[in-house]
């Protein structure tokens, strides 16, 4: 192949994945934007009060976190054993979602939130801002919440949020 040939092909190869890509997306639902909102923040509340019944019911067996403590919680029953031994324990924990992205089984939630860990918790009584992001997929008709990330992130000018 020639190199006009092999131009020609790379862009029409990058210009089908792009259209691809976008069609993958589908438009935002208001009504299902809420519903994930819901279940969004009664996660966050279930993790401050460490309700573990809440949390069985929204997250399925094989829950995975790239958690902000740098290591890869990759199930459930890990998480639940964390916080039960207080590794995962806040005295103020605040989600705010600020991004919904749509697809067919999938939504994808980006947000901030402002977390105090507790006493005996890594990083215990700091205020840590965090830039999340968390997949909720339905699952035998239920939405659930399949895998999280989360990051601390430096507080800008040293101000609490």
């Amino acid at each position: 192949m020639n190199c006009k040939t092999l131009c020609i092909v790379a862009v029409v190869t990058l210009s089908c994945a792009r259209l691809f890509a976008q069609q993958l997306q589908l438009p935002q639902d208001p009504v299902l934007r809420e519903e994930i909102r819901r279940l969004d923040l009664a996660h966050a509340e279930a993790i401050f009060k460490g309700d573990t019944v809440t949390l069985r019911q929204l997250l399925p067996d094989d829950h995975t976190v790239n958690h902000p403590t740098n290591r890869i919680v990759q199930e459930k029953a890990e998480l639940l054993r964390l916080i039960g031994e207080g590794v995962v324990r806040y005295t103020r924990f605040e989600r705010r979602p600020e991004k919904f992205l749509f697809y067919r089984e999938l939504v994808v939630v980006m947000g901030e939130e402002t977390v105090v860990p507790a006493a005996g918790a890594p990083n215990e009584g700091k205020v840590l801002r965090r830039r999340y992001t968390n997949a909720w997929m339905r699952h035998d008709g239920r939405w659930r919440l399949a895998f999280r990330h989360a990051n601390n992130v430096p507080e800008p000018s040293g101000k609490e949020r």
